[in-house]
């Protein structure tokens, strides 16, 4: 087992990731990232296909005997790359930095998509597999649900895969090593905006008037109590009210006053439960002070979910090209919409160190690109695992 070749590539993988990272695309606009991948994809030997979520690209690739079972059908997996960028002013000064303001490659996707074709481009190069390989560069992981809308498209009744496999990177976990779980691994998250509404009036007659920011606060101190009273203690859930928003100036109680944020959980029936809690909680506190209490309550990404075979599977894959694997990763409160592709299809995400470094989602943050060449060997070995030669 050797993989010189991917080392060979370590310079262009470097400029390609840079390149990327120059230029980041929000959810669904990934035009110009998607046309570069679906270009060196062609120039590596892939049958290709766009249009999925409008930027997803697929590049298949078929090696060996592929003769198929008796419906014509070779053994498939697929392999899961994420290519948006987030919606953050960038403060890095390194010449790479985002060329757009206000976007920002601050989650790697760029590394993820540039480890994707370093593999792809190996695997073209070598065919050391029997088998159809998938390679999905998927659009609009932040916050756009873009694997869900790619399923609800036809991609595995397109693509049927018998395995489907992802990857994301993890600041702070030390290069070389590797992490997952069997079994929930990364919580559902749900978002909400909920609403106080009442009759405002002059700051200094508060008699004549009623205090929805009062009211809302009180909501806020409330819901912190549905997780320490209401969640069993050996489940887990995180109720954070991220925002809240109410008038304009300093001497009016306004009419209305607006909280948004964010549930993560790992259980349905605790993600039931708090739902319930909070939208009962926020009508009786508001109805007890004459005032009226809105929720839009929204469940948006579920668990990510590994299944057993296909993470032991990951796991040794990773142990021959790594340093350390982490095979019972805890829990992480984070979310990400491969959950949909995993719901759909048997599979496991992993997460890959890249050492020291800003955080994930900051505006200092960029992707170790040593982590590039060691990423596209983990993808290539897991390929040559589970398609063997010879079988």
């Amino acid at each position: 087992m050797s993989f010189e070749k991917i080392d060979g590539y370590r310079d262009e993988l470097v400029s390609l990731r840079r390149d990327f990272h120059r230029h980041p695309e929000l959810a669904f606009e990934e035009r110009r990232t998607a046309g570069r991948v679906a270009e060196l994809l062609r120039s590596y030997g892939y049958e290709v296909h766009t249009g999925l979520a409008d930027t997803g690209v697929v590049g298949v690739l078929r090696a060996g005997a592929a003769s198929g079972d008796a419906a014509g059908r070779c053994r498939t997996i697929g392999l899961r790359a994420d290519m948006d960028a987030l919606p953050i002013e960038e403060l890095n000064q390194f010449d790479h930095r985002s060329s757009h303001p206000g976007k920002m490659h601050a989650c790697g996707h760029d590394g993820h998509t540039t480890m994707l074709l370093g593999a792809a481009r190996y695997l073209a190069e070598t065919r050391r597999f029997d088998g159809c390989v998938v390679l999905i560069f998927q659009p609009a992981e932040e916050n756009g649900g873009g694997a869900q809308v790619m399923i609800e498209q036809g991609l595995f009744e397109r693509f049927p895969v018998d395995a489907v496999y992802g990857m994301h990177n993890m600041p702070g976990m030390p290069l070389g090593d590797f992490a997952l779980r069997s079994g929930p691994m990364l919580a559902a998250v749900d978002i909400f905006e909920a609403a106080v509404i009442c009759r405002g009036g002059h700051a200094a007659m508060p008699h004549l008037a009623e205090d929805a920011v009062l009211v809302a606060c009180q909501v806020v101190q409330a819901w912190q109590g549905i997780v320490s009273r209401n969640v069993d203690p050996l489940a887990s859930a995180v109720v954070s009210t991220t925002c809240i928003h109410g008038g304009e100036a300093s001497n009016v109680l306004p009419e209305r006053v607006v909280l948004r944020g964010c549930v993560r959980t790992f259980d349905e029936p605790v993600q039931a439960l708090v739902e319930e809690r909070m939208r009962r909680l926020g009508t009786a506190i508001a109805e007890a002070s004459g005032m009226r209490f809105e929720l839009d309550y929204r469940r948006t990404y579920p668990a990510t979910v590994n299944h057993a075979a296909q993470s032991e599977r990951f796991a040794d894959a990773a142990a021959e090209v790594g340093e350390r694997v982490e095979r019972e990763l805890p829990p992480i409160m984070g979310s990400e919409d491969f959950s949909f592709m995993l719901r759909a299809r048997p599979g496991a995400f992993l997460m890959a160190g890249q050492g020291e470094g800003a955080g994930l989602h900051t505006p200092y943050y960029d992707f170790n690109d040593d982590l590039l060449t060691l990423g596209a060997k983990l993808w290539a070995r897991l390929v040559e695992r589970e398609l063997p030669l010879g079988r």
